[in-house]
């Protein structure tokens, strides 16, 4: 992809796409469209916020015991982890963010997703953080609040987090979510119950928090040098 008009003049600028809810496949053609177009530098970083229909994504890490029952599309994406469930209730977010010289790691990368879901969660008076071994936001090291799996083109990163919100959680148990039994997924209105907040509410401080948190990852805006890929 080549564009006339470089995005040189949207550095410092998000786009934040609101997406609804939308079938996966629709969503990931967007994202790689975005991500051709922002490693050319015709536009800016961006997150595309959003829910899917009931669906689930192998990412690289799959294994052959992870799929339990053909409930759902099943769809193999390039994002590294496991078997992982999407559907109405999760707020989904995909950051497409063009990754700076002396910081493409997407293990930073993802532990800065981590920390903007810990920041947001804290503010609702849930004590998440991290499991050792294991990435996501969990509470107490047992319950998993969100999932996470990336990649990068030409070190512009997609794919993202699926927060869960107020999912029906017998969905997850036509898989092993990255592995683990389905008894370890948690929602924000299974642990929070009638103080659970509006999905706007959480939309917009996960929006914020990740904003933040990302923001020492951006390179400049303009396209990148080509055959930078991971």
């Amino acid at each position: 992809m080549r564009c006339d008009r470089p995005a040189g003049g949207h550095a410092g600028r998000w786009d934040v796409l609101a997406l609804g809810r939308l079938p996966y496949l629709q969503a990931w053609q967007l994202q790689v469209e975005r991500v051709a177009a922002r490693a050319e530098g015709c536009v800016p970083d961006a997150l595309l916020v959003c829910e899917h229909e009931p669906v689930v994504t192998t990412g690289r890490g799959t294994r052959a015991d992870a799929l339990l029952a053909q409930r759902f599309p099943v769809h193999a994406v390039e994002r590294g982890g496991a078997a992982t469930y999407h559907g109405p209730g999760q707020v989904v977010v995909y950051p497409i963010v063009a990754l700076a010289p002396g910081r493409r790691d997407l293990r930073a990368w993802l532990a800065s997703l981590e920390a903007a879901c810990i920041e947001v969660l804290a503010g609702y008076g849930l004590a998440a953080g991290r499991r050792p071994g294991a990435t996501g936001v969990w509470i107490a090291g047992e319950r998993k609040l969100v999932s996470l799996g990336v990649a990068a083109r030409r070190w512009v990163a997609w794919h993202g987090l699926a927060l869960n919100h107020a999912p029906d959680l017998a969905h997850f148990e036509a898989i092993r979510p990255c592995g683990m039994p389905a008894s370890v997924m948690t929602s924000m209105a299974a642990e929070l119950g009638p103080d659970c907040p509006p999905r706007e509410q959480v939309e917009a401080a996960l929006v914020a928090a990740l904003q933040r948190h990302l923001e020492p990852f951006r390179a400049p805006c303009h396209a990148l040098a080509d055959g930078a890929v991971s």
